[in-house]
């Protein structure tokens, strides 16, 4: 049993000060506030990790590469593309590796990764078929990082079309072969859980939606959903209903499932995802980079939709700034403040039920030793009051994370990785100068 003593700590019912906790392997034992001082001080801010609820580790090699020419949407995705295109799983290995330590010194202590690089392209497979995958899995082992893998299924290249040859390596051919090959897959370790992905109405034909759900039973289910409002028209045109309504047709939707994005819904739409249960994942930092627009986080959130958080494309890797980013994108849009909580934005950033671990996200007896420290006397946090880190507290401020009882963060120092600015540096260099 190790005890630790937090100056000032987030527990289930808000900020309190003086809390012991008392930490058995990888499970918290007692949580207890206004507490004498003991040994292991933690001066600051705990909280609990952080769950990245929609992660795609290759992304991270287009940041700060996808503004020419003013940064549409289309120069964007035509990076996306041939930078997948140049992925192998060494490389992939060697940059997930990089990402996931940067996501751990930011204090995140699981990511939810939607995974469809499956295959090499052009008609062929990897054998054994899981390479990819695995390369994340060590990746994440290696940058002490819990992992939530969402396989992909992804079988269209939009309505009624054909994939394009870049998207090849993406597909499995048939819903009945993407099944199966994830059955397949047995990651041998306690800190990988497997769940399944929708990538959106375009990229999965309707006969095969309830498929991918029947697998899913019982496992995180997640899907692109109404990023983009040429999605939803689209959808109309070829299915008479909304994708929302879609889904929800062929059994998607329900209470392990998350929409993620959810940006352009109808009334019915909103009040459909209350009703199944389905959860919903913002990624604001990613969604105001790629121009989508903002979500009715607020009016999903009063339909009893439970919200998550996600940093999608890490233009940026900072749940502090996803989390209040919440509240800011919501302002803008009705012009008003005080559309969440405290509360409801730590809520958001610590649901990791969302991808499968409902045992973490909380200081509290019972549940799993992930913990967050969090300065508050740095340039950012100096003279604020510390329920209000999430207004502005920042990735680094972080400076030391807790793992299922282990401390992969100390002193702003990842333990594992010894200098991932240079892993990051080098890898998504190697990528670029590919030919």
């Amino acid at each position: 049993m190790t005890t630790y003593w937090c100056e000032y700590a987030w527990l289930p019912d808000g900020l309190a000060s003086g809390v012991r906790i008392e930490i058995e392997r990888d499970e918290i034992r007692s949580v207890t506030p206004d507490s004498p001082r003991t040994e292991n001080m933690l001066y600051g801010l705990v909280v609990p990790g952080f769950a990245n609820a929609h992660s795609h580790a290759f992304h991270r090699a287009l940041r700060g590469r996808t503004h020419h020419d003013r940064g549409t949407f289309w120069t964007w995705r035509e990076k996306m593309y041939a930078l997948a295109e140049k992925l192998d799983p060494d490389n992939y290995y060697s940059l997930a590796r990089g990402v996931f330590a940067e996501m751990a010194l930011a204090g995140y202590t699981c990511v939810g990764e939607f995974h469809y690089l499956h295959h090499p392209g052009g008609g062929k497979r990897h054998d054994p078929p899981h390479e990819m995958a695995h390369a994340l899995v060590s990746a994440a082992e290696d940058a002490a990082i819990r992992l939530t893998l969402l396989d992909t299924c992804y079988l269209a290249g939009g309505f009624g079309r054909e994939l394009d040859p870049v998207q090849e390596r993406f597909s499995d051919g048939d819903v009945d072969a993407w099944a199966e090959r994830v059955d397949s897959f047995e990651p041998e370790t306690p800190q990988v859980v497997v769940g399944a992905a929708v990538h959106s109405v375009r990229a999965v034909p309707a006969e095969a939606l309830g498929k991918v759900a029947e697998w899913a039973k019982g496992r995180p289910l997640h899907v692109h959903l109404s990023e983009q409002r040429a999605e939803n028209e689209e959808c109309l045109s070829h299915h008479g209903r909304t994708p929302t309504a879609l889904l929800d047709e062929h059994g998607v939707l329900g209470e392990h499932t998350v929409a993620v994005h959810a940006t352009h819904l109808t009334k019915d739409d909103i009040a459909l995802l209350g009703r199944t249960g389905t959860g919903a994942c913002f990624c604001p930092t990613t969604e105001r980079d790629l121009g989508d627009g903002i979500g009715p986080a607020r009016a999903l959130a009063d339909a009893g939709v439970r919200l998550s958080l996600g940093s999608d494309s890490h233009a940026i890797v900072d749940p502090w700034e996803e989390a209040r980013a919440l509240e800011m994108n919501e302002r803008l849009g009705v012009e008003r403040r005080g559309r969440f909580t405290v509360a409801e934005l730590m809520g958001a950033a610590n649901n990791y039920a969302s991808i499968g671990w409902p045992q973490l996200g909380r200081l509290a007896p019972g549940a799993g030793a992930d913990l967050v420290r969090v300065d508050l006397e740095n340039i950012n946090t100096a003279g604020i009051e510390p329920e209000a880190a999430v207004f502005a507290a920042t990735a680094a401020d972080v400076t030391d994370v807790m793992v299922a009882g282990r401390w992969s963060v100390r002193d702003g120092r990842h333990q594992n990785i010894r200098n991932p600015r240079a892993v990051l540096n080098r890898e998504i260099g190697k990528l670029w100068q590919q030919s």
